[in-house]
């Protein structure tokens, strides 16, 4: 078994790339080889996987953050379905929050190695995103309002690890505004003046917070999670509940499934998508049931 190993030397606050080595050893001691491309800016792990002829490898692996498993599902999803390599992913990154639904856990990137190795898959749901012009996939999480605005703080925060979502997101709690959305979920309008709206093809976000924790990866669904907007010493009590997934039982928190929503206003909200901040609104997001294999543990 070969695998080609796209690595971004500056997830991990850059540590990650200096584990090519290492990476390498330890796939060979897993009875596998490990190819490792290192990518050298955004968007280039996408334009590897989608043009590189992958015939002769077992599959494709990100090795870095919710960013570049983002990055190689978005080149394995342009490719013709018949030829999508089987996704691998170390998670090497500051969040990691998707590892956790194919039964990996955050920082431990040798287990995910034996994962990978043994070869065993599952069909993994896509979000596809059309928003303003621009068209991506994702397989984590997009969210607009005060889960974007305390994600562009973390990202300024990375050096200090899987404490920067949680530092973002208290520091945003200081300037919370809300915006009247007006929703359309598999068809069914909904208005709502929220905080944030996320809509989840996986549990996670941020490392980790259970933001949607009925979510499945595999069900043909993304779990709409909507908190209206609130005082801030409310939203600083219902903070503590996100690690539980306890915050989908208040009254301020409300959860829906669906295969299509549309984000009609207001225009203008930009997205965080997998760690990356990308598109606006207004947007429709549809749920592709399962269009791709990922290497699971589960």
């Amino acid at each position: 078994m070969t695998f080609l190993v796209l690595l971004n030397p500056r997830a991990a606050h850059g540590k990650a790339g200096r584990m090519a080595a290492s990476i390498v050893e330890a796939f060979e001691a897993s009875g596998a080889e490990a190819e490792i491309v290192e990518t050298s800016e955004p968007g280039h792990a996408t334009e590897i996987v989608r043009d590189a002829d992958l015939s002769s490898y077992t599959g494709v692996v990100a090795s870095g953050g919710d960013g570049s498993l983002f990055e190689v599902v978005n080149g394995v999803m342009q490719r013709a379905e018949s030829d999508r390599p089987p996704i691998g992913l170390l998670p090497l990154g500051t969040g990691n929050a998707f590892c956790r639904d194919i039964g990996l856990e955050p920082g431990n990137w040798r287990s995910a190695v034996e994962v990978i190795a043994k070869g065993s898959t599952c069909k993994v749901d896509v979000a596809k995103l059309d928003a303003a012009g621009d068209c991506f996939y994702y397989v984590n999480i997009a969210g607009i309002g005060f889960v974007r605005d305390a994600g562009k703080t973390a990202a300024t925060l990375k050096f200090t690890g899987r404490m920067a979502y949680t530092l973002g997101t208290l520091w945003r709690c200081l300037a919370m505004r809300s915006h009247a959305l007006e929703l359309l979920v598999d068809g069914r309008p909904l208005s709502q003046d929220c905080l944030f709206m996320e809509a989840s093809n996986s549990r996670y976000t941020g490392s980790s917070f259970l933001i949607a924790p009925a979510a499945r990866i595999d069900d043909g669904e993304l779990d709409l999670v909507i908190v209206r907007r609130l005082p801030r010493l409310r939203l600083l009590r219902l903070f503590p509940t996100i690690y539980s997934g306890k915050h989908v039982e208040h009254d301020e928190v409300t959860v829906l499934k669906g295969r299509e929503i549309e984000i009609r206003g207001p225009a203008g909200l930009e997205f965080m998508v997998d760690g990356e901040f990308r598109g606006v609104t207004p947007a429709r997001i549809s749920c592709q049931r399962h269009a791709i294999e990922m290497f699971c543990a589960r």
